[in-house]
């Protein structure tokens, strides 16, 4: 009976902790948060209520500050900004402080090379100044095959009158 009791009251305060998280009272909430420099971001949150607006600061990235202004959207309050060119990767803050009643807001911004979900993938070739296996012309491609073959064919015809005691 103790066991089921500490289980349930555990359960109830992992329920009310969660709940005001749920609700994003409290935060900025920042779309996409991995971006590549000079990408867009939309950033909302509901801390203003219904109406209100507010004033965001990305300057931490280089952005300054944009406008926050309210939609019909949960009654958060969005804005946008663009993430400069320069921008170095990094973990930035997004700051968003409420007209009405000052409330400051922060959500993370994290700037890398190529977004998360932009993979690049390496292309061309190594610049080692030794050659390519395999050169651009066939002609020298089948050349360079034959004069390999005829290599191979006189070293073991070599090596065969050798074992047979015939000299070289």
């Amino acid at each position: 009976m103790r066991r089921t009791a500490r289980l349930l009251t555990g359960t109830a305060l992992v329920v009310v902790a969660a709940a005001p998280a749920r609700a994003g009272t409290g935060s900025l909430d920042v779309y996409p948060s991995t971006v590549a420099p000079g990408s867009q971001v939309t950033v909302n949150t509901a801390a203003c209520g219904d109406k209100g607006s507010a004033t965001g600061d990305a300057s931490a990235v280089g952005a300054g500050t944009f406008t926050l202004a309210p939609s019909a959207h949960e009654g958060e309050a969005i804005g946008q900004f663009q993430v400069p060119p320069s921008a170095q990767p990094g973990t930035y803050e997004i700051v968003a402080k409420c007209a009405e009643g000052g409330r400051q807001v922060s959500g993370d911004l994290v700037v890398a090379l190529s977004a998360a979900h932009e993979q690049l993938q390496p292309r061309g070739s190594v610049k080692t100044g030794v050659g390519g296996a395999l050169g651009t012309d066939p002609v020298q491609t089948a050349a360079g095959v034959a004069a390999l073959a005829v290599a191979a064919a006189g070293g073991t015809w070599l090596l065969h009158r050798r074992a047979r005691g015939d000299g070289i």
